[in-house]
């Protein structure tokens, strides 16, 4: 009903925003003396601020300087890589999906475009897959990993930002159970939750309070009437959205009250800077139920996985048996939704990884965003990343002989499904 609802108000506010676009033209045109006062130049920001403050955001564009194309596909994920194909080592950047789209990883993509093949996973909003695709938890995102690092091997370095560091961990470590030829050379997790214990933040603490009870009463809504989705029980992006707005209110009014002033007086370079990051910060996405929910309870209220709980289709997730993936752990200093040390557990918890294949960074005053994009990123964090990836490029030891149990379910993991109707779509070279 929340959904419904939501949908009906911004319909029912979709005249107030025709008419402050009107009024915003009005007063910016060159022909009315009212343009030039400060007074018509305050009613054309308030008009400017009242509408994208009401308006729902679109999937934004990647608009990077590289072609983009889809070299592998599910109803609920697609892979981009970037450029054309090149002897340059691989690196899939595994993007969050925690409400936001892959391009908010815009600056991630653009710090080794000239150093690597780069590949982001693009994750489906789930309001726009049909119910008859299937459900996907979290069983179904680490067997969509497991199948992406096994269409890009071999020789793949893996990044993983925030939200998907847990299950790309499973994945490595159910490849490495398995002796699976195309685990990756390396993986890179990025303010990820491996053990929310560590310096829980308000996330981690609003999970523990509340029980999994109160996020199924409070957070999941069926999608209204309208989308390909509809009827799918989902997390709202706007909900989310909500959550992180929430965290830093004073924040995002401070920002919205500098464009303001930036407006009347003028200054068109600060205005556009903060509309190109709140176009991508409110663009949000749905999350399907069950994804969203054992997310929450396995990562933030059982720790399912640092507690040796965690199993994937029915088969222990063991990180013990990570023996070749190297495995690179980031963090931030003031990182208020990662804290320090849930992601450095990742090196604690694979006791059969040698030292010299485990690196760790602890970046000064870098937040969350600062940990994966930003001036901090480029010129500190990335040349690091670099350096560890170039130091796994050494020869590992011997692939383990073909086994007929890996093979059969490597072939398994190649298969895109496909909703009823369409086709699969075949793998593409990369």
């Amino acid at each position: 009903m929340m959904y419904l609802m939501r949908e009906s108000c911004e319909l029912m506010l979709t005249p107030a925003r025709i008419a402050a676009d009107l009024t915003k033209l009005a007063c910016e045109n060159p022909l009315n003396p009212f343009t030039y006062t400060v007074a018509g130049r305050s009613i054309a920001a308030s008009c400017e601020i009242f509408e994208r403050a009401t308006r729902s955001y679109p999937k934004p564009a990647f608009g990077l300087p590289a072609a983009e194309r889809i070299v592998w596909e599910q109803p609920f994920c697609r892979v981009i890589a970037f450029g054309e194909p090149s002897d340059k080592p691989k690196l899939l950047l595994v993007a969050p999906m925690s409400g936001h789209y892959a391009t908010l990883l815009r600056g991630t993509v653009a710090a080794f475009l000239d150093t690597h093949q780069v590949f982001i996973t693009d994750w489906a909003d789930a309001r726009q897959v049909p119910r008859a695709a299937g459900r996907f938890g979290l069983d179904e995102y680490i067997d969509a990993c497991a199948a992406m690092f096994a269409a890009l091997g071999p020789d793949l370095h893996v990044m993983a930002v925030c939200q998907p560091s847990v299950p790309v961990l499973a994945a490595i470590a159910r490849m490495e159970a398995e002796d699976h030829p195309a685990v990756p050379r390396a993986a890179i997790l990025v303010g990820g939750p491996i053990d929310t214990r560590r310096s829980p933040t308000a996330v981690d603490l609003l999970a523990q309070e509340r029980g999994i009870g109160w996020f199924r009463q409070h957070c999941i809504h069926l999608v209204p009437p309208g989308y390909p989705g509809h009827g799918r029980a989902v997390y709202p992006g706007f909900l989310q959205l909500s959550g992180f707005m929430g965290m830093n209110l004073d924040r995002h009014l401070t920002a919205h009250w500098d464009m303001f002033n930036h407006l009347v007086e003028g200054d068109g370079d600060s205005a556009s800077k903060h509309r190109a990051f709140y176009d991508e910060y409110l663009a949000v996405m749905d999350l399907t139920a069950e994804f969203y929910l054992e997310t929450v309870e396995q990562v933030f209220i059982t720790h399912s996985l640092p507690n040796g709980t965690m199993r994937h289709r029915g088969a222990p997730v063991d990180l013990g048996a990570i023996r070749r993936c190297a495995l690179m752990a980031i963090e931030g200093e003031k990182d208020d939704i990662t804290g320090v040390g849930q992601t450095r557990a990742a090196l604690d918890l694979t006791p059969n990884l040698p030292d010299d294949r485990k690196a760790y960074h602890l970046q000064a005053g870098a937040g969350h965003y600062g940990i994966f994009n930003g001036s901090r990123f480029r010129a500190e964090i990335a040349p690091e990343i670099c350096r560890f990836m170039a130091d796994q490029a050494a020869p590992r030891p011997a692939p383990v002989p073909e086994r007929a149990d890996w093979i059969d379910r490597s072939v398994a993991l190649f298969v895109v499904k496909a909703p009823p109707g369409r086709a699969a779509v075949p793998l593409r070279p990369v």
